[in-house]
């Protein structure tokens, strides 16, 4: 059976002498040839996760619509960016101020980010964030307490709101940013009981299992970055005692693993996307351990303040009761936001040696190519240089020597 079909929009011919006014141009076809996607895609669901288009990119769209809590912190703008360059539909719930959460904006296409005021403490404003979406990404977190906000009210109750509400709504993925060392009972080295932090992301994560039994969660180590808190923490005058470093038992007894945070990012990218990361737990460590002492160490000298030039020298932080108490009055002095990050909270977690558990997946598992020290650290120090205006000749200063990674055996001796 033949179909008239018109080929164009109707068009009026030129006027013609002899009065025609114009000519409709029509043509024939067989039904059957016509190709199918000259026809309407039927709907077979209104959900936006089915309506994939593109090949991928930032101006495309790939399925995902991700709820991401703790958009605005400093691994949240890295998740949101990677999800933004893929495709995926981002809607990101904010609190305080808009203009925290606008730079965000321009992590995905048109239409791709949109905002959403929440409170953690108010489930119908949690559900109205994820009601829409596939993948919920739990990233909120604090690093210190605040009169508002305790440990167990962000890492514990507000985690496990956030994966009950998710459950509730029909998420199909729920990814929660833990923390590696987690215990129940940490060892006390400063702070008498032991780190509440750790205590806190430990029962924060049997919570949100018992909320989402298929929640991913993701244990990361010290994450290191542009405006990080590792770095930078080592790097603030409120660190130091004058040009003197203060640390547990010198550095010497703490082994760190820390990690890239554009791997962490990516990790938790491809989980979102792997369905055989459900109900796991993945451990976010970078590819080689140090002892503390020589980091901090390398640090100065890649910000030209070593001993030789500086005066820089590490001491045992046991035996000057004026730090604990420096770090004692900070807390006290700026409950908000202390200065330099320092408090007791942050140094006791920073004498914790990373625990690596045997038979837990790690970062690799997931895909992700780790990313050295030795290649992103200098970039990111580069800033907190001595005399960082002063035009150095070619070669006058001599490249920092790396840190040196301690092996399994010697680490074993260091603990014996």
């Amino acid at each position: 059976m033949a179909a008239i079909v018109l080929t164009r929009n109707m068009q009026l011919a030129k006027h013609h002498g002899s009065g025609v006014v114009g000519v409709l141009c029509l043509r024939s076809y067989s039904a059957a040839a016509a190709p199918p996607e000259d026809g309407p895609r039927p709907l077979k669901t209104t959900n936006p996760a089915a309506m994939k288009r593109g090949t991928g990119g930032r101006s495309s769209f790939n399925g995902i619509v991700a709820t991401v809590f703790g958009a605005t912190g400093f691994v949240g703008r890295y998740v949101c960016n990677k999800l933004g360059k893929s495709g995926s539909q981002m809607i990101l719930p904010y609190r305080g101020d808009d203009s925290d959460v606008i730079r965000l904006k321009v992590t995905g296409d048109l239409g791709q980010v949109l905002f959403h005021f929440y409170n953690l403490e108010d489930p119908k404003s949690i559900r109205e964030a994820v009601k829409h979406s596939n993948v919920v990404i739990n990233l909120v977190g604090r690093d210190f307490e605040t009169k508002n906000f305790k440990f167990k009210d962000v890492h514990v109750n507000g985690a496990e709101r956030i994966a009950r509400i998710a459950r509730e709504a029909g998420v199909e993925r729920f990814i929660h940013l833990s923390s590696l060392n987690v215990e129940a009972h940490p060892k006390d080295l400063y702070v008498k009981g032991g780190s509440e932090w750790l205590k806190s992301k430990y029962e924060g994560e049997l919570r949100v299992r018992d909320a989402f039994p298929n929640a991913t969660i993701i244990r990361p180590a010290d994450i290191y970055g542009s405006e990080d808190r590792f770095l930078r923490y080592y790097a603030h005058i409120w660190r130091r005692q004058f040009r003197s470093m203060p640390l547990w038992h010198k550095g010497e007894k703490t082994v760190k693993q820390p990690v890239y945070v554009s791997d962490v990012a990516q990790a938790i990218i491809n989980a979102a996307k792997d369905p055989d990361s459900a109900g796991r737990i993945y451990q976010a460590v970078g590819p080689k351990r140090y002892q503390l002492s020589e980091l901090v160490d390398w640090f100065h000298r890649l910000m030209r303040k070593d001993q030789k030039r500086w005066g820089y020298m590490r001491y045992d932080m046991r035996w000057d009761p004026s730090f604990l108490l420096k770090a004692k009055l900070n807390s006290w002095i700026c409950p908000g936001t202390p200065i330099g990050g320092l408090h007791p909270a942050r140094i006791e977690r920073e004498a914790v040696t990373d625990k690596v558990l045997t038979g837990v997946p790690t970062l690799e598992d997931l895909g992700v190519t780790l990313t050295t020290m030795e290649q992103q650290v200098p970039w990111e120090l580069r800033p907190y240089r001595a005399a960082l205006y002063y035009d150095a000749e070619l070669g006058e200063f001599e490249t920092p020597s790396p840190p040196k990674t301690i092996e399994a055996r010697d680490e074993m001796r260091l603990f014996a």
